[in-house]
């Protein structure tokens, strides 16, 4: 699933279409669009021009002129793909909406396995929404410091830490991939509670995952084996060549050697260094 690092990418590289018309829609798939119907979707984002792409949690913002915005989730294997030229192999099954701009460009919103989905909202009512999703706050705010991810912390003392930073109620954006990573990172066992953290553990932790997060934004986000995520332009991730535990049970750690073990963690897949995590 996309997260923070890969929805930014989309974000950054979508912003240079500020100012674009959208002249039609095309609606291959109307169950994508989840809180309006399709017709009324589409006389609102038809004719509109793109103002402001932004992003909050995991979701990819697109500012309207008209007052209105498009909320966008890719969940699993959503993709959102510009195209300068539209021809008909870059059309595939799971493509399911195409916004047209009056250049003749077009955005594809492509997704394998039908997870994600695009909401039409005011854009004055998106705090709100954001309010009633519950998010928490954003890893690479500026006043999201370790003394804040130490207090929010302490308010979780029972919970085992890999599966809270992947909480979008704790800290928004952070999924599976990027929780691991940073465990790893701090030499921290994701199984642990956070009661049992040190003061300096909260510290690497933190440092670790801040590092890590602005490491993925560079290089254009992860693209990992079981993956559909590309970026706006097409192009797969480089951070995959990175990671140093998410997906690489059985094989040697970088750190120390030792084998890397995985485990079924609240749900998900979740592997670590028996040998240097603690």
């Amino acid at each position: 699933m996309p997260e923070l690092p890969e929805v930014e990418t989309i974000k950054t590289q979508l912003n240079k279409l500020k100012g674009k018309k959208i002249t039609e829609i095309d609606v291959k798939l109307a169950k994508m669009i989840k809180n309006v119907s399709a017709g009324f979707f589409k006389k609102k984002v038809g004719g509109a021009r793109i103002k402001e792409v932004r992003r909050r949690a995991k979701l990819l913002i697109i500012d309207l002129d008209n007052g209105y915005s498009l909320v966008i989730h890719l969940k699993i294997s959503g993709q959102i793909m510009f195209i300068k030229t539209l021809k008909p192999k870059n059309i595939k099954t799971f493509t399911h909406l195409i916004y047209h701009f009056s250049d003749k460009s077009c955005l594809l919103h492509n997704d394998l396995r039908r997870f994600g989905y695009v909401k039409l909202l005011k854009t004055d009512d998106l705090e709100k929404f954001f309010i009633q999703e519950n998010y928490g706050p954003e890893p690479l705010d500026k006043d999201f410091n370790c003394e804040k991810f130490t207090e929010l912390l302490s308010k979780k003392p029972n919970k085992r830490i890999k599966p809270l930073l992947m909480d979008q109620t704790f800290i928004a954006g952070v999924g599976n991939i990027y929780a691991q990573e940073a465990c790893w990172c701090a030499e921290i066992l994701p199984v642990r509670l956070v009661k049992t953290l040190s003061g300096k553990e909260i510290k690497n932790l933190y440092n670790c995952l801040i590092r890590i997060l602005k490491a993925a934004i560079k290089d254009r986000g992860t693209t990992a084996a079981d993956d559909n995520y590309v970026d706006a332009r097409g192009k797969q991730g480089k951070y995959t060549f990175e990671l140093k535990v998410y997906q690489r049970g059985n094989q040697k750690c970088f750190r120390c050697q030792a084998a890397i073990k995985r485990i079924v963690l609240a749900g998900r897949g979740t592997s670590y260094c028996p040998g240097c995590q603690k």
